[in-house]
């Protein structure tokens, strides 16, 4: 420990005055937090510096920081580049950062698709796809799909492929919802012209595509194609009201971003106002983790890094809130993604000033909204805690559940599960996995009292070199899955262990009756009492998490047994082999001239693959 602090105090001492990025690391050389700074010696050494500064935040990272690591830039913009690509590849837990909230629905284009789709998603991570939203909930989403896939369109079908290879176009292609690409229908640039119009429409360019509807209506018009002129009439009235809808005519204020940040406690909110051609297309509304502590103009810079560096496009100029200080690092960073200048500026009246006080009362409202919703959420967990605990006939309230599973098949692969949820809520990186070693056959009893005795077996002190936080932490209440027989298996393989504070219960699943030891007949929880609801995805979580490995292990061992039967197939070949054809059925299912196509697999061992498996009568 000594050792650690004086090796970091040497390098505060020889840290350098000039702009750039810092890293803290813990001791196993993970990274805690990354920042940018105009002048990294005054920045860093304030963080060890003695303070009355008493933020949860700021002390928890003082006592895990172990290392620290700088990289000088020459400019402070150099710094925010750099610090943008660290932070997406590292991820360190205590930066500020858009809160991961799967509640937000996203319209996705992927548009390293040979053939992109369009799509309705509530993802925001894969590389290779352009995103638009969040919007404001997922009617509006599937209603502006249906009316995009009406003017453009583009395939419906899943997968990276256009889905259908008959020969055959299939019903979207004869009502006009699709060109059908899979049967070669339309050329990789018509197709992508498609896919481009639909892009340009999503990011606020609606003209372009009304002044070519309303040239192919009149000409179908002229033309005395008046059914066709009518199809085009619906077309455009439909894209003239999806782009009217919510659409707030300010064509004085061009096209900007306005933005608007509220923060109170370890909560922020951010809401933006994107503007194209002085129309309000939208409103983003997103949540900031780690911002306890951190001032405005720090919460505003990770929001831009993180928002902008994907982002499909930048406007020219983005209105932010009086007060940040100096936004020139932020413009020419934002400058170099747009490629043309950008102005990132406060508004000091005018309607600029008027969007720009309305994103920050809207930012305000989801705080409040978001506090509100996170305190009943809490109140809903002690409850449910406090009904166990009345229910259960507990000593004290069960802040840390554990409950236990074991998932087989017809004695294959048997593995049991333990899952933990801590003051109600899951604590996945407690989360164990158990392949079952001693139990012989379907005997979920002795599969249970081996994962048990396990688990328990591992409780060890802090210091010792074998220490997992997860093992080590003793629960107030262990649930298994399963009635009496379970009960009694788990009851009898904890005796070997002194837990005299553990309470253990079974929850059986056709009627969710809950069993006690020492008590004949069973504890019935009213079906919609929250501390039933609690045990039940506790219980469902359990089961969830044994039935994954369980179907991860069968698979990897059917995948051995398929290739370790081949002679000529190394591990190199069954990786060749199984990235060409995708899974192991397809695989199977290969032709002769297929499997002689592969890439990496010469001609003489393809064929001896095809007349193993024919001979085996696997395909």
């Amino acid at each position: 420990m000594a050792g650690r602090v004086s090796k970091l105090e040497d390098k505060l001492k020889a840290l350098p005055a000039k702009p750039g990025v810092y890293l803290f690391r813990d001791a196993r050389g993970d990274v805690l937090y990354i920042g940018k700074a105009k002048s990294l010696r005054p920045r860093v050494r304030s963080y060890f510096q003695a303070s009355s500064d008493m933020r949860l935040t700021l002390s928890t990272l003082r006592q895990r920081v172990a290392d620290l690591e700088v990289i000088v830039t020459d400019t402070e913009v150099e710094a925010l580049h750099l610090e943008q690509n660290l932070v997406k590849r590292h991820r360190p837990p205590f930066n500020v950062r858009l809160r991961d909230d799967k509640s937000f629905p996203y319209i996705a284009v992927t548009v390293e698709d040979e053939y992109p789709r369009v799509m309705f998603t509530r993802e925001r991570h894969r590389r290779g796809v352009v995103y638009f939203g969040p919007y404001a909930n997922a009617k509006k989403v599937r209603e502006t799909l249906d009316v995009l896939n009406r003017v453009f369109p583009y395939r419906p079908c899943e997968g990276p492929q256009p889905g259908r290879h008959s020969g055959i176009p299939c019903l979207d292609y004869h009502i006009e919802r699709c060109l059908a690409p899979c049967v070669g229908y339309v050329s990789k640039d018509d197709y992508r012209r498609v896919i481009d119009g639909v892009v340009e429409f999503l990011s606020g360019e609606t003209r372009p595509i009304l002044r070519e509807l309303e040239e192919k209506m009149r000409q179908a018009a002229e033309d005395e194609r008046f059914e066709e002129a009518a199809r085009y009439r619906n077309r455009l009235f439909s894209v003239r009201h999806l782009a009217e809808r919510q659409a707030a005519d300010k064509r004085a204020v061009g096209t900007i971003d306005v933005i608007g940040i509220a923060a109170e406690g370890d909560r922020a909110a951010v809401q933006v106002f994107p503007l194209r051609d002085g129309k309000l297309i939208d409103r983003y509304s997103f949540h900031l983790e780690n911002a306890e502590g951190q001032d405005l103009p720090t919460m505003l810079e990770a929001f831009v890094l993180e928002y902008y560096g994907s982002a499909p496009s930048v406007p020219p100029q983005v209105v932010v809130p009086r007060g940040l200080g100096d936004t020139s690092a932020l413009a020419e960073f934002l400058t170099t993604r747009r490629g043309s200048r950008v102005e990132v500026r406060a508004a000091e009246r005018g309607e600029k000033r008027r969007l720009q006080k309305l994103a920050t009362q809207n930012a305000r409202v989801a705080l409040a909204s978001d506090a509100a919703a996170a305190e009943q959420t809490r109140l809903r967990r002690v409850e449910a805690l406090e009904e166990l605990r009345e229910a259960l006939n507990l000593e004290a309230l069960p802040l840390r559940i554990e409950c236990y599973d074991i998932s087989n098949i017809q004695e294959s692969s048997a593995v049991g599960s333990m899952v933990v949820f801590q003051d109600a809520v899951a604590k996945k990186a407690h989360y164990r996995k158990f392949g079952i070693k001693g139990a012989e056959g379907q005997d979920d009893f002795a599969a249970l009292a081996e994962v048990v005795s396990r688990r328990f077996a591992r409780m060890r002190d802090v210091a010792d070199e074998e220490y997992d936080e997860s093992f080590s932490a003793t629960p107030n209440l262990v649930v298994v899955d399963g009635g009496k027989g379970q009960l009694s298996a788990v009851l009898a393989a904890m005796q070997a262990f002194d837990l005299p504070r553990v309470a253990v219960i079974s929850l059986a699943k056709r009627e969710e009756e809950v069993f006690v030891p020492d008590r004949p007949e069973p504890i019935v929880l009213d079906r919609h009492s929250a501390g039933l609801q609690l045990l039940q995805r506790i219980r469902d979580e359990a089961h969830r998490f044994a039935l994954g490995f369980h179907r991860q292990r069968r698979d990897s061992k059917a995948k051995e047994s398929i290739f370790d039967t081949l002679q000529g197939v190394g591990p190199a070949r069954r990786r060749t082999l199984l990235q060409h054809f995708g899974s192991a059925e397809r695989f199977l299912a290969a032709s002769q001239e297929e499997l002689e196509g592969v890439p990496g697999i010469p001609e003489r061992t393809a064929r001896s693959i095809y007349a193993q498996l024919h001979k085996a009568g696997r395909a």
